[in-house]
C-alpha cells in the first residue's frame, strides 16, 4: 500500500516534467535522423539515455561517424555528473534499501528527477522516483521518435530551422549562469575559442570531433576547478540550490 502511494504521487510530479523532455526531445529527434537513425533506434536511444547533452553527443559522433570508444568517452563526461546525484540520493534511502532498487533508481537520475526525489521529506521511497520515471522517460522517448519521424517527412527547411532549436536549448542554460558568474562566462568564452581554434590548427584538426571534444572537456572543466574550487559556502549554496 504504501510503495502504491508513492509510485502514484512520483508519477503525478513526473507529469510535467515528461512533457517538457517531450518537447525537448523533439529537436533532439531531429539531430537523430541527420545522423541516420530510425524512429525505432531514436526510440530505444532515448529509452536507454535520458538525458539530452551526453544523448545529443552521441548524435552527433554518429554523424561523423566515430568510433564506438570515443562515443562511450564522450557519453560517459558528458553524464558524470549522474555519479554524484546518484551518490547524493543513494543516501536518502532507507539502510535496507536493496542494491537493486538503488541500481534501478541510478539508471534514469537526470536533472529534474533527482530534484523532485531529494526534496521530498524523510526516506526516499524507490517507487517514488519509479512512478515518475514513467512519464519522463516515455516523454523523453516518444518525442525523439516523433522528431525522426517529423524529420522525415517535412521540408528540408524546416528540418534545418528546427535542428537549431536544440543549439537554442543549450544556450538557455549557458547564458544564465554566465550572467551571473565570471568564472563560468570565462569558461564559456575559453570553451567556444579553444573550439574554434582545435578547427583550425592543423594538428588538431586532424583528430576527429569525438577525440577533441574528449580532451577540451577534460582540460577546461580540469583547469578550471584547480584555478577556481568552489568553497564550503557555495557547495552548500549549491546543494540548497539542488534540492529546490
Amino acid at each position: 500500500m504504501k510503495h502504491g502511494r508513492a509510485l502514484r504521487e512520483g508519477f503525478r510530479d513526473g507529469i510535467p516534467i515528461g512533457l517538457g523532455y517531450f518537447v525537448v526531445a523533439f529537436s533532439l529527434g531531429i539531430a537523430a535522423r541527420n545522423a541516420g537513425l530510425t524512429p525505432q533506434e531514436g526510440f530505444i536511444a532515448s529509452l536507454l539515455n535520458n538525458a539530452s547533452a551526453g544523448e545529443y553527443a552521441g548524435f552527433t559522433l554518429i554523424a561523423a561517424q566515430a568510433s564506438y570508444l570515443e562515443m562511450a568517452v564522450v557519453t560517459l563526461i558528458t553524464n558524470a555528473r549522474y555519479l554524484l546525484m546518484s551518490t547524493a540520493l543513494s543516501q536518502r534511502f532507507h539502510p535496507s534499501t536493496s542494491l537493486l532498487h538503488r541500481i534501478l533508481v541510478g539508471f534514469d537520475v537526470t536533472d529534474e528527477l533527482f530534484g523532485i526525489a531529494i526534496a521530498r521529506p524523510g526516506w526516499i521511497d524507490p517507487f517514488y522516483s519509479y512512478g515518475a520515471f514513467i512519464p519522463a522517460m516515455s516523454g523523453w522517448a516518444f518525442g525523439t521518435a516523433l522528431g525522426i519521424v517529423m524529420g522525415n517527412v517535412l521540408p528540408a527547411r524546416a528540418v534545418s530551422a528546427l535542428s537549431v532549436a536544440l543549439f537554442g536549448m543549450f544556450l538557455a542554460i549557458i547564458i544564465p549562469p554566465a550572467r551571473e558568474n565570471k568564472i563560468v562566462l570565462g569558461c564559456v568564452v575559453a570553451s567556444f575559442a579553444a573550439s574554434l581554434a582545435f578547427t583550425i590548427i592543423p594538428f588538431f584538426a586532424a583528430w576527429s570531433a569525438g577525440t577533441r571534444t574528449i580532451v577540451l572537456t577534460v582540460v577546461i572543466s580540469s583547469v578550471v576547478a584547480l584555478l577556481f574550487p568552489l568553497t564550503d559556502e557555495q557547495l552548500k549554496q549549491q546543494e540548497a540550490s539542488d534540492a529546490a
